[in-house]
């Protein structure tokens, strides 16, 4: 694994791109410098020829260029790439299709000027001296001969970066991980992993294109993005920092905050479930977990809640003990006997069938009152 790894974030590119999302230029200018104050040091902010809104807020992020490499992403057209160029952009980005799906019914177009327009596309904008990433669009469906001749063709033009996009989620991690080393075996380009997770693989991708000798690669906060999203920044970042001890600079203990704001800029919660920061991963209800967790901590979860931001949580309900609810009480539980705590707990569980879902600590209060009275 390379000692130069360099996490790039495209939240607010390609997460964007999420269908039903649209941020308001404040809102991307919000995220943005949580971004950048989280220790992310390579933000994809946006589409300039969108123009508009867009470019509004891209002017105020660029502002912070100097503490932040910003890429301008672009269609494969000139007019696009002068224009994130003449806005201020000292790295930019040329999307363009590999696979003859794409290049056939995307832009209509063969792979000869597929590698004629890279090029050009390339020494344009080398020209003026930005740093110039490169797309390979659709690597999981590109002829792997083909893959290898476009990316000679795009470092002799002096690209300093391709992007292997796998644009609709069909890799596994193994495959990914044979077109990295295959495109490593003929040029020494930079590479970037661009992984959607249309198959729940987009981590497990990004980590296995790591191991083969990616240096960049994409995340978004929460995994948005095009249809099921993309790698997740969070996940990423944890499992660099568990598995193979990669410290990339992020603060981790903003990680759960950056989830919540990115969430309601959206407008689309995250999943209960979302790793490293959902609301229920820190979160135990069922005796046995709740009973290891009372006795130490680390009996039921992989780091504390406090390293990313979070906030542990033990809850009562249908699976609950009796320890559990006795902590819940504290002081107010202490006199129970067991009989009378046997049945509170019988209560407990009715109810959370009852309400489908935990009991809250007022109604837990209450019933365990009730119990008191009844006891004498």
């Amino acid at each position: 694994m390379r000692n130069d790894l360099i996490l790039e974030d495209t939240t607010l590119r390609d997460g964007e791109q999420t269908p039903g999302v649209a941020l308001s230029a404040a809102k991307k200018v919000k995220v943005f410098n949580a971004l950048v104050d989280a220790g992310v040091r390579w933000i994809e902010p946006g589409i300039p020829t969108m123009g508009g809104e867009e470019v509004k807020a891209l002017k105020e992020m660029l502002e912070r260029r100097d503490e932040v490499t910003l890429i301008g992403w672009n269609r494969g057209v000139r007019g696009d790439v002068q224009k994130s160029i003449d806005l201020g952009f000292r790295a930019v980005h040329i999307g363009l299709p590999t696979s003859d799906n794409h290049l056939k019914n995307s832009v209509r177009r063969d792979r000869a000027w597929l590698l004629a327009t890279a090029q050009d596309m390339v020494k344009m904008a080398k020209d003026q001296g930005c740093f110039v990433s490169i797309s390979a669009e659709d690597i999981g469906r590109t002829e792997l001969e083909f893959l290898k001749e476009y990316a000679v063709a795009v470092a002799e033009a002096g690209a300093d970066r391709l992007r292997l996009s796998d644009t609709i989620g069909i890799l596994s991690p193994g495959q990914y991980a044979e077109r990295v080393r295959a495109i490593t075996g003929v040029c020494d380009i930079d590479l970037q992993a661009h992984c959607h997770n249309d198959f729940g693989m987009a981590v497990a991708n990004t980590l296995a294109a790591i191991e083969a000798g990616v240096r960049y690669f994409h995340v978004t906060v929460n995994g948005i993005g095009e249809r099921a999203g993309m790698a997740d920044l969070a996940q990423v970042v944890m499992s660099l920092l568990q598995w193979y001890d990669v410290d990339l600079g992020i603060d981790i203990s903003r990680l759960t905050a950056l989830s919540r704001l990115v969430s309601e800029a959206c407008g689309v919660p995250s999943s209960p479930w979302q790793p490293i920061v959902g609301p229920n991963v820190f979160a135990h209800e069922s005796g046995i977990h709740t009973t290891g967790m009372l006795r130490d901590t680390s009996t039921f979860e992989p780091f504390p809640p406090d390293r990313v931001g979070g906030e542990r949580k033990l809850l009562v309900g249908k699976h609950s003990g009796r320890g559990v609810i006795a902590h819940a009480l504290g002081e107010d539980g202490a006199d129970l006997e067991a009989d009378v705590l046997d049945e509170l707990l019988r209560e407990v569980r009715a109810e959370a069938i009852a309400i489908g879902g935990t009991v809250p600590a007022y109604r837990l209060r209450e019933m365990a009152g009730k119990a008191r009275a009844a006891q004498h």
